[in-house]
């Protein structure tokens, strides 16, 4: 088959290299879409740990192709979405085998690239708002939201609005970035260059009671403040401390999605998320952050992509996919 993998070189390169072949739990899926994260990027930039290129690549959409022996949910002609497991190869691909466990029924409302654009992010928003700050559709509140017009950020928004009742505070700097926050169902944007703790607590003079963050280095003073006491952060990047947030008893929380794929892989908790998020994109209350499509599936291509994506410096607007 023919996959786009990186070099020993850090390079992006066209490959051809056998078809995978399913194990016992898993499928075969033929890849019509896939969508660049961050994380890719940054993947990319360390290259491969051997010599051999590597696959990269997490979120996909396409069609089952085949399945192993002991797949119970899923047949041949299925049409799936999922973000993968990080110690196998990736997405970017022709063909990828990929554990029943961590995929969901594609969405029947979007095309395949708008179904891409969504499982890494929303297993990361879900997870943060639902697993690491519990919230329920009775919670109340406001959660600030970094990097609000982000691929997960827009998640985030969306799932904290439609499935509980918390207020949304996004932030953005441009004006093309709050826009785009606000469709996605924030309450309030702020422009966290002016001072993001001055901003928030500009509309919220008592401080608020969760933050998501996906740039946290610079901000964890900021947090301190803003948060009230015993307040939560949830954050799904590095930061060497947080000792500021130790006066107010606020709690740190750190999201990664692939721990369940990479501990937990006998736990179908991530394929029933994306079902049910399909469902709520079929209702209407979900859309897919797709903004940019990006063809064919090349090494060319995919390096248009990676540089539109960046390493997640928060200036990108919701998700750029290449269609195979």
């Amino acid at each position: 088959m023919r996959a786009v993998a990186v070099s020993a070189a850090h390079h992006l390169v066209d490959v051809q290299v056998p078809d995978p072949q399913p194990g016992p739990h898993d499928l075969l899926v033929r890849v019509h879409a896939v969508s660049v994260n961050p994380v890719d990027v940054q993947s990319a930039g360390r290259g491969p740990t051997g010599g051999d290129p590597k696959i990269l690549g997490y979120d996909a959409a396409g069609v089952v192709e085949a399945v192993g022996p002991r797949v119970t949910r899923f047949r041949p002609g299925d049409e799936v979405y999922y973000a993968g497991d990080i110690r196998k190869p990736g997405s970017n691909a022709e063909l990828q085998a990929v554990h029943e466990n961590i995929v969901g029924r594609k969405p029947s409302t979007v095309d395949m690239a708008q179904a891409a654009a969504l499982p890494l992010t929303t297993i990361t928003a879900w997870e943060a708002l639902f697993d690491h700050l519990g919230l329920t559709a009775e919670s109340t509140g406001t959660i600030v939201v970094l990097g609000a017009a982000g691929g997960v950020g827009s998640m985030v928004t969306q799932l904290a609005k439609t499935r509980t009742k918390l207020s949304v505070i996004g932030t953005a700097s441009r004006p093309e970035s709050s826009r785009w926050a606000v469709d996605m169902g924030a309450d309030e944007v702020v422009d966290h260059h002016q001072g993001l703790a001055r901003e928030v607590l500009r509309l919220r003079p008592d401080g608020v009671e969760y933050v998501f963050s996906p740039h946290s280095a610079a901000n964890v003073g900021e947090f301190a403040r803003l948060l009230k006491p015993f307040g939560h952060v949830v954050a799904i990047d590095e930061v060497d401390s947080v000792q500021p947030l130790k006066a107010k008893s606020i709690a740190w929380h750190w999201e990664l999605m692939f721990t369940r794929p990479m501990y937990a892989p006998e736990d179908d908790y991530q394929g029933r998320l994306l079902d049910e998020v399909g469902r709520l994109v079929e209702a209407g209350q979900v859309r897919s952050t797709l903004v940019t499509r990006l063809g064919p599936l090349n090494a060319a291509t995919m390096t248009e992509a990676h540089h539109l994506v960046g390493t997640g410096s928060g200036s990108s607007i919701g998700k750029v996919v290449v269609t195979i």
